[in-house]
């Protein structure tokens, strides 16, 4: 026992770098998703930035919705993202199946991400299982599986490691959103105006200041002025 316990001891005192954990950004360091877990994704926008992530890892991708879901995918707009043919549709005629049918393809570990369209968050022990699974595919070696949960609404899945919303912005400029990071275990709530650039959907430039744009005023402008009124003046 007592050299169980060195053992570990030696192991935690190792001098090996720490290798931080694999994630997918979209164009901002903090906007990462950690790979091989279970992230949630809300606001009227999260189709569009389920595909953009989708984008990023290629496929194939796994979509898992209700079979007598109200709404679609329309394959011309997701082949903006990703090819429709990279797509498989997994469409269970009970809704408790969808977590089941999500749980096994991440544990098979050969789909970068796997997608599950829920009519409402799920609780504590589906989502536990979830990120068994999805390190359970990591070690099978084709891929560390991404588990994206889209939810109505604001979310609240209990124990998925990030939850994001995205919501149109289009009045601050045509094809602009407002990504929002709702939950993280080690970061704060923040906010980005998302655009769509050459490398997905990426943050959008700031806006330029007003007062930046103005031309400097010299130093004496003030004196000048000054000088200038006393001599019209009678």
């Amino acid at each position: 026992m007592q050299n169980g316990t060195m053992q570990s001891a030696a192991d935690l005192l190792s001098r090996r770098p720490h290798r931080p954990a694999p994630q997918i950004t979209l164009g901002d360091p903090e906007i990462a998703l950690r790979l091989g877990r279970v992230h949630e994704l809300c606001g009227q926008a999260r189709h569009t930035l389920a595909l953009a992530i989708a984008g990023q890892l290629g496929g194939p991708v796994v979509w898992i919705a209700p079979q007598a879901a109200p709404e679609f995918l329309c394959p011309e707009a997701m082949a903006r993202h990703v090819q429709p043919g990279h797509v498989l549709f997994v469409t269970p005629s009970k809704r408790d199946m969808l977590l089941w049918a999500m749980e096994e393809a991440l544990r098979d570990g050969h789909a970068p991400v796997v997608v599950a369209d829920l009519t409402a968050p799920p609780a504590m022990v589906p989502i536990r299982r979830l990120h068994l699974a999805a390190e359970a595919g990591c070690g099978v070696g084709a891929c560390r599986p991404l588990a994206l949960l889209l939810t109505p609404g604001q979310g609240g899945a209990a124990g998925i490691e990030t939850r994001w919303s995205l919501e149109p912005a289009h009045h601050t400029g045509t094809g602009h959103w407002t990504l929002s990071r709702l939950r993280a275990r080690m970061a704060p709530p923040r906010d980005w105006r998302m655009t769509w650039g050459a490398a997905g959907l990426v943050p959008a430039a700031p806006e330029p200041n007003i007062s930046d744009e103005m031309p400097a005023r010299p130093r004496n402008f003030v004196r000048n002025s000054l000088d200038r009124t006393r001599e019209t003046t009678p």
